[in-house]
């Protein structure tokens, strides 16, 4: 199993750097950059000039407030720039970001949408490898039809292939990743039942539409994870938990997961809160169930061994989320990195 690591809410330039050389050095297969707060094709740039082995992807950038073109563009460069080891990670968000935040309208389905995305941004890909034999797109919602040679930025010695992975936790998600991407991350907030009965076969299902093996499909758990050095801190750690559970089950979105532990009653009070605005009050309605079912909870020496358990044979890579990226949190998550990767790290490749 592969490691990941993501890096929230840098400081300076200096420490984003310093932090992902160390995270390279502790053996992290790859390093993420969120958009939360802050560009995530920025840090990237930064990064591949500092590290030499470790991938390096956005985790993940919200995909239609940019065109297929602006985001091959960048992914192009990034990719020639880090010697190959860049990883697009992309997500639709939901329709109230699109719409309210980046201003982006809401149009048609949204998985159909990023479909032709991604097959815009092959279209791309391969016509920036081959000036000479442009591959043009024409879709419903996005087409790729002109180009010259002044815009096209032309071939790079290496492997012109740029992986994709999306973000997704419905079946209709996971049936895209299987059917045209290198990778799925699921979202957090998903129990190893959902993942078993929903996740995976819907990957599955996509592959083989597509002619795949299932199996060249990197399945991503991005999973909580409980864990302290002290009693007191994982009480501390589990009242995140608690917290950020309750924040993600206000979404609509993700109802399926709630639906199928016969949670959807509690969903549908987290929205009347939220539309209220009474976010303090909504992680009481978090059973320490529902956290210990959405999370892995023990000390550090049997986080490997939990995490197998649960989610060996499910998953292919994992991100472990101590806890959203508050500033006051940074300190902690890295000091957990570098247990995980002194200690941690030979038990969990090897699941």
């Amino acid at each position: 199993m592969k490691v990941e690591a993501t890096i929230t809410a840098p400081s300076s330039i200096d420490d984003i750097v310093n932090h992902a050389r160390h995270l390279e050095e502790l053996g992290f297969d790859t390093i993420l950059v969120p958009e939360a707060g802050h560009d995530p094709f920025l840090p990237v740039m930064v990064l591949a000039e500092h590290t030499s082995r470790v991938t390096l992807g956005t985790g993940v950038a919200v995909a239609f407030p940019r065109s297929p073109f602006v985001t091959a563009q960048i992914a192009w460069d990034l990719q020639r720039f880090s010697g190959g080891r860049f990883q697009l990670g992309l997500g639709t968000q939901v329709r109230a970001h699109n719409e309210r935040r980046y201003s982006t309208p809401w149009t048609g389905k949204p998985v159909a949408r990023l479909r032709e995305y991604i097959l815009c941004m092959r279209a791309i890909f391969q016509t920036f490898h081959q000036p000479e034999r442009p591959q043009w797109f024409t879709g419903k919602y996005y087409q790729f039809t002109l180009i010259n040679p002044f815009f096209n930025p032309g071939p790079w010695n290496g492997n012109p292939k740029v992986p994709i992975y999306i973000a997704g936790l419905n079946r209709l998600n996971c049936q895209l990743a299987g059917e045209v991407c290198d990778g799925l991350r699921i979202h957090t907030f998903v129990t190893p039942r959902y993942i078993r009965e929903v996740v995976v076969p819907a990957v599955h299902e996509g592959a083989r539409r597509a002619g795949r093996d299932p199996s060249e499909i990197d399945i991503v758990g991005n999973i909580f994870v409980i864990t302290g050095e002290t009693k007191a801190e994982m009480e501390e750690a589990r009242e995140v938990i608690r917290h950020h559970i309750s924040f993600y089950g206000a979404t609509k979105t993700y109802f399926p997961v709630l639906e199928m532990h016969g949670w959807a009653e509690i969903g549908e009070r987290l929205v009347r809160l939220s539309r209220e605005g009474r976010w303090r009050d909504m992680p009481a309605l978090i059973s320490d169930e529902i956290v210990s079912e959405m999370s892995v909870m023990g000390s550090l020496s049997e986080i490997p061994s939990l995490i197998k358990e649960r989610y060996g044979g499910l998953i292919t890579s994992i991100n472990m989320v101590f806890g959203p990226p508050y500033e006051r949190l940074q300190e902690r998550q890295r000091r957990l990195f570098e247990i995980v990767g002194k200690h941690l790290m030979a038990d969990l490749k090897a699941i």
